[in-house]
């Protein structure tokens, strides 16, 4: 897995298997979010695969699946889950994209974008939206 941490209690990652969820634990994240549609993921890490092992694990799991292009203010509000979360999509990008609106007029865009860059999703053209966001 490539975790990249966004904030201590957010980290994003690539898609996950079955076979990572006990890791997944043991690294202190207590919740899964999935950001991929069903859709796009292959046979045995469909959503529903991966919640049925990460439950059984003791984990948190819930989908919020973001079609990019079709990235809406329901998908936004259901980014804020509670606990250590970890969530994935195809490449990581995705989430953090919803994140950091997410948590748009909680910090400083500045330190939203620190943030993104320093997970390696360099991501300035997000300030407006971050922006107006915050602003409510």
């Amino acid at each position: 897995m490539d975790i990249r941490t966004l904030s201590p209690a957010f980290a994003v990652t690539p898609q996950i298997h079955v076979s990572d969820i006990e890791d997944i634990k043991a690294q202190g994240f207590t919740h899964i979010l999935c950001n991929r549609p069903s859709a796009e993921s292959a046979p045995g890490d469909k959503p529903s695969d991966i919640e049925i092992v990460a439950k059984a694990a003791g984990l948190g799991f819930s989908e919020n699946p973001v079609v990019m292009g079709q990235l809406n203010m329901d998908n936004v509000s259901a980014q804020k889950v509670e606990g250590k979360v970890l969530a994935y999509c195809a490449s990581g990008t995705r989430s953090a994209i919803v994140w950091a609106l997410s948590v748009a007029g909680t910090q400083p865009t500045k330190d939203i974008l620190a943030a993104l860059d320093t997970a390696g999703f360099p991501m300035p053209q997000l300030g407006p939206q971050v922006d107006a966001l915050a602003k409510g």
